[in-house]
């Protein structure tokens, strides 16, 4: 018997539903330059990218693309491009340079000319207020392994959506805390470098609880219609065999991937075998009374980032100690 053919029938003709959003979308470090500009502080991105070592042909992101400058030229590029909607990300250095305190009005005017651009040209602007850019200051007090910083998004999450919530009516709180928590403070191939297993987990918590306090500050400062939302990328795990050892180790995979931040923002729970698989780690003292429903604030809708699945198979050789 041969398989069903599943190719259109002749003449037949493949379309996009009527409507589709055609979108695109940039993080603020990657594009903008300006970096010493109009107040704008360091981020640990600028940091990390001018330490040695740290990023191939020692590349930063000082000029970029030069967003800054040519936001005008930019948003004319992607209207000939026919985009419907921009994800943008806010730099909170340039927001908010210290991490706390007001917010800085020329880092502030630099989006709204943006999200008025934007608009004129029929695009409609979707921010994301955190890719990953924390501001210096706020990494040399604890960075997100610290509870204090969740409490700093929180702040900075209202004075953007005060300054720019009659423009802006879809609203990401954070895109990829994994990469954040995980490749920031576990691996060390992001910013800001540190690798420590304990630290991943602490960032990756105050990051849930960031998001809940976030989504708090938005819907008392931005109409209410607008929709907020958080991106995760999540990880398609798959076991190389069916075997027991192969199984298990997906389901770790999966567990540190993805639901330790799907059971929070979705169930208000953190999951109860990665508490056990990292009880040597750590005891999770860090989550407080309180924390788990908070990081459970209704969302709109979740983004979801998809590269590729993950093939995942037993070790063969015991790990090292966690530092």
């Amino acid at each position: 018997m041969t398989a069903p053919d599943a190719r259109p029938r002749t003449g037949a003709t493949l379309r996009f539903p009527e409507h589709f959003r055609w979108g695109t979308a940039t993080a603020a470090y990657q594009i903008e330059g300006a970096a010493g500009e109009d107040g704008r502080t360091p981020s640990i991105w600028d940091t990390f990218s001018h330490t040695a070592g740290k990023v191939r042909n020692g590349d930063t992101g000082d000029i970029a693309a030069d967003h800054y400058h040519r936001v005008s030229e930019d948003i004319a590029l992607m209207r000939r491009l026919g985009v419907t909607d921009y994800r943008f990300s806010i730099a909170w250095p340039r927001v908010q340079p210290t991490g706390r305190g007001p917010a800085d009005q020329k880092g502030l005017d630099f989006y709204r000319r943006l999200t008025d651009g934007l608009r004129e040209a029929g695009i409609r602007p979707v921010a994301t207020l955190y890719h990953w850019d924390l501001p210096q200051e706020l990494e040399d007090a604890g960075g997100w392994p610290d509870r204090d910083t969740a409490y700093r998004f929180a702040e900075y999450a209202g004075l953007a959506a005060e300054g720019l919530g009659d423009r802006v009516a879809t609203w990401t709180t954070l895109n990829e805390p994994w990469c954040a928590a995980f490749l920031g403070y576990g691996s060390g191939v992001h910013a800001p470098g540190r690798t420590s297993a304990v630290d991943s987990l602490r960032a990756a918590h105050h990051l849930n609880l960031a998001h809940g306090l976030a989504v708090r500050a938005l819907r008392g400062a931005v109409p209410e219609a607008a929709e907020v939302s958080l991106t995760l990328n999540l990880h398609a795990v798959r076991a190389h065999t069916d075997t027991p050892e192969d199984l298990d180790a997906a389901r770790r995979i999966d567990a540190v991937g993805n639901r330790i931040f799907l059971d929070p923002v979705f169930h208000g729970c953190l999951p109860e075998d990665l508490v056990g698989d990292t009880a040597s780690v750590t005891d999770w003292s860090f989550v407080m009374d309180g924390d788990l429903r908070t990081a459970a604030a209704p969302i709109d809708f979740l983004g979801i980032n998809y590269y590729s699945p993950a093939t995942v198979a037993a070790g063969t050789t015991p790990s090292p100690s966690p530092s």
